[in-house]
């Protein structure tokens, strides 16, 4: 859990209890600098912060800066991030803007056993090891877990469908 108490579950959503201890460990790599101080402040997905325009930074461990050799020339990046905040003992959720309770790994929440989120954002730029990005959606001082180039020709699925948000 996280050092603060969970928000109580909402009606229809279910616990679990978890693990005595972690598996594996991370490093996180840097900050991410966004206006937002409260969750109910943070743009819902990337594609909202994006719409607003919202710009965030980047703040890169100087010891990384190294890594962003080349990054530059990417107009959009892959950012892992982890949700610190967010609860970590939800199996069934229910959005506030759904109607029905939905599997955690049917969702794009930060309720996760581990809140790691994506968000694939545009570059604005780079100087030193700070990254100038729009449309991230999360907290300020949100820990960073890694950047990864953005492939269009990888990384897009234009077919794929989740089917409980297409009426199915």
């Amino acid at each position: 859990m996280t050092a603060r108490d969970p928000d109580p579950a909402r009606p229809g959503e279910t616990t679990i209890a978890l693990p005595d201890h972690f598996d594996a460990g991370v490093y996180f790599i840097g900050r991410i600098r966004t206006p937002w101080r409260r969750r109910e402040d943070c743009p819902r997905n990337t594609r909202e912060a994006i719409a607003r325009r919202d710009q965030c930074t980047i703040a890169l461990e100087p010891r990384y800066a190294p890594a962003l050799q080349d990054l530059a020339t990417c107009s959009h990046i892959i950012v892992l991030y982890w949700m610190a905040q967010a609860r970590r003992d939800l199996v069934l959720q229910t959005p506030r803007h759904q109607p029905h309770p939905r599997g955690t790994f049917a969702l794009r929440s930060p309720a996760r056993p581990n809140p790691i989120a994506l968000g694939v954002v545009p570059l604005v730029g780079i100087e030193n090891h700070h990254l100038t990005v729009i449309g991230l959606d999360c907290l300020d001082g949100t820990p960073l877990l890694d950047l990864k180039p953005y492939f269009a020709s990888t990384d897009a699925v234009p077919d794929a469908v989740v089917g409980w948000r297409e009426g199915a």
